[in-house]
């Protein structure tokens, strides 16, 4: 009944009547197949009308962001299901039973997820037709594990909500994988890669601890830590480097060729406008497209505006080169120059306000000058040298008797001068011009909160003058509030870092991460979740309180605490108390503890203790799979990353770092190892679509 219900809302949403009905049907397929090259998809799905309306909805923003709202909401009822972690403290000591959601709360939820994920694989499946859907695995994993989870919603709702195990919260973290392209290449290589590291980590399977017998075992203990910590650890991470980066580069192999075909795909229906009916004319116009179809195409393709405009403007300069390979005929241009789409495009600054009086246009000339800002970075310099001094003087005083007086004159001085410096710039660049630099965002937002923080401590302490250290009124105190100032200077001062080369090249590899490591950080919170779920099914209330395990039911908390015998270095002893699979949250921190190895040994040896020896499986391959591998993917894509940027800073100055950074994508860091497809693949490619006729 749902996945009816579903089709019919699909099948309204496609006969939905458009302005667009009237439009060129080759200049609506030529716009989607260039949406589908620049986010790297497949070309292979329905091209008639109502389908391309349909495709471009479902690939909207509004409804990718819909979407990826109800995959957080899904998974963020782990947090309120039963057994829930909405309690004060995880500590079974002291904890109070935590609030439990009446029976249909988180179901009527997860019902209304469930329906929107069937509408999106319903949506999908009709796009890319049943040839299609056919191969592609995780479309029917998808409705598998959908199906599944409604089964085991109807079964939660017939028991009233009180059953012990619930599979559908282990399967939930696959709509996470299956709505990321780039993160079910991750996962492929990384499944790859496994049989490597499995080969490897045997060679770890031999330390017995046996030094207590003879102090003569120490040797070969020493020389093992040495030999496995130094050598084969990092042996391992060269390993998985090698092999994880091959794997993902064939992986970006695939999408370039995605990339290519979309824009091939693109250039093939603009030029059939040119083509003969019978297809006579296929030879004479295979090189050519017109330039104004391209122009008008450009203008309705879903892009960073910045990007379209750059597009645009380099195409223009090519329809005015003189170059002679432009071989025009009548309005039409040769298909390498369409190639321009597949080239990544910086941002391009906005014009400079334009003065007529030449006094301003010499002061214009002055402020934009790039010494403007050398001299901002010596000023800046200047003002934390002077707070350090300051606090050096004032490092044996007590807050009471310090002088806050010549503090506050020192950053009053200097806040003006930030001050005057951003509205120089901005009279400088614009506007617009001014906010096209990330360093002068940062710069200007640092000023802003200077000055507001230093309208506060007028408005609260009045001006300073000598002596000056009034009675502390509201939530800080003079000197904390001068403190915030210091803090906000000092942090002011990383505007230095893109002027300095290497430092530049540092901070933009680590920015750069946050963006190629979506991919890693969500496979990382899939494995988390599992592992997290079968934590809770194995061990939940596994460890009790001391209180709890007593078996005098008259005996107070107070004596049983007294009486209970605790061995040094063990679980009960370290007051690990709270770290525990009780909830779903204390069971994602103690995951985080073993995986970061804040000893994990101590963990593992309890609940060995508390259940069975079995129990160390569990926690050994969460170590293995965290620790030990994960990390080492870690290292491996800051490897490739810094290498890449180190590369292309060598023949690049300081200046262009940022660029650098901006272009990091995870397909350009292999860029230069990819192989470009041929002419012949193309068009194979192309002839092979199932749902478009180019011979016509």
């Amino acid at each position: 009944m749902l996945v009816r219900s579903c089709v019919i809302y699909l099948l309204i949403i496609v006969c939905l009547p458009s302005d667009t009905d009237d439009e060129d049907l080759y200049l609506q397929q030529a716009i989607v197949f260039i949406e589908d090259a620049i986010q790297y998809r497949s070309i292979n799905h329905r091209v008639d009308p109502s389908s391309l309306r349909l495709y471009r909805w479902y690939y909207s923003r509004i409804w990718q962001w819909g979407l990826g709202l109800t995959i957080a909401l899904v998974l963020m009822l782990a947090f309120v299901e039963r057994p829930s972690s909405l309690s004060y403290t995880s500590d079974p000591r002291f904890r109070t039973p935590p609030w439990e959601p009446p029976c249909g709360l988180t179901e009527g939820i997860e019902i209304v997820c469930l329906i929107i994920f069937t509408i999106d694989f319903a949506t999908k499946s009709y796009l890319i037709g049943w040839e299609e859907f056919r191969k592609c695995l995780w479309l029917i994993f998808y409705i598998v594990v959908i199906s599944a989870s409604i089964i085991d919603w109807t079964l939660s709702l017939s028991m009233e909500c009180d059953e012990s195990l619930r599979v559908r919260r282990l399967i939930r973290p696959f709509f996470l994988l299956q709505n990321s392209s780039l993160m079910k290449k991750t996962l492929k290589c990384i499944k790859r890669t496994l049989p490597e590291i499995a080969s490897f980590v045997f060679l770890f399977t031999v330390m017995i601890p046996a030094y207590s017998i003879n102090r003569g075992y120490s040797i070969f203990f020493i020389l093992f830590s040495g030999f496995g910590t130094y050598f084969l650890m990092n042996l391992l991470t060269a390993i998985i480097y090698n092999q994880f980066r091959g794997y993902l580069l064939m992986s970006i192999q695939a999408s370039i060729l995605r990339r290519r075909l979309g824009i091939r795909a693109a250039f093939e229906v603009l030029s059939c406008e040119g083509r003969g009916k019978d297809g006579s004319h296929l030879e004479k116009h295979l090189e050519r497209v017109r330039v104004d179809a391209v122009l008008q195409m450009m203008a309705r393709v879903q892009m960073k505006s910045y990007c379209r405009h750059a597009i645009i403007k380099r195409w223009v300069w090519v329809c005015q080169s003189p170059a002679p390979r432009l071989r025009r005929h009548g309005s039409m241009l040769p298909l390498d120059r369409l190639q321009l789409f597949s080239l990544p495009f910086l941002t391009q600054h906005p014009p400079k306000p334009e003065y007529g009086s030449p006094i301003l246009q010499r002061l214009q000339t002055v402020f934009s000058h790039p010494y403007i800002t050398v001299v901002g970075n010596a000023v800046a310099l200047g003002n934390v040298m002077c707070i350090c001094t300051v606090l050096m003087l004032d490092s044996e005083k007590s807050v009471g008797i310090r002088d806050d007086y010549y503090m506050e004159v020192i950053n009053l001085f200097f806040t003006l001068y930030y001050l005057l410096e951003m509205s120089l710039k901005m009279f400088a660049f614009g506007c617009r011009g001014y906010l096209s630099y990330r360093n002068n965002i940062f710069d200007g937002l640092l000023t802003i909160c200077l000055l507001i923080v230093q309208i506060i401590i007028f408005a609260t302490y009045g001006f300073p003058h000598p002596k000056w250290n009034p009675a502390s009124y509201g939530l800080l105190s003079l000197w904390e509030m001068v403190r915030l100032v210091n803090m906000l200077i000092v942090f002011r001062f990383l505007r230095i870092i893109p002027d300095i080369k290497l430092m530049a090249l540092v901070a933009s590899t680590l920015v750069d991460l946050v963006k190629n490591l979506r991919a890693f950080a969500g496979i990382l919170v899939v494995v988390f979740y599992v592992f997290a779920v079968f934590g809770i099914w194995l061990f939940q209330g596994a460890i009790s309180a001391p209180g709890k395990m007593s078996e005098v039911s008259n005996s107070s908390m107070e004596n049983v605490t007294i009486n209970f015998t605790m061995e040094c270095g063990s679980y009960e002893q370290l007051g690990y108390w709270p770290n525990n699979f009780d909830d779903f949250a204390s069971s994602l921190v103690l995951l985080y503890n073993v995986m970061v190895v804040n000893n994990w040994q101590v963990f593992m040896d309890a609940y060995s203790r508390y259940t069975t020896e079995w129990s160390k499986v569990y926690f050994v391959s969460w170590w293995l799979t965290s620790s030990v591998m994960w990390v080492n993917l870690f290292v491996a894509l800051i490897l490739e990353n810094f290498i890449y940027k180190w590369d292309r800073s060598v023949t690049c100055p300081v200046e262009d770092i940022e660029w650098t950074g901006y272009e990091s994508t995870v397909q350009l860091m292999f860029r230069e190892h990819i192989q470009e497809p041929t002419e012949e693949e193309l068009l194979s490619q192309l002839h092979q679509h199932p749902h478009l006729n180019l011979t016509g």
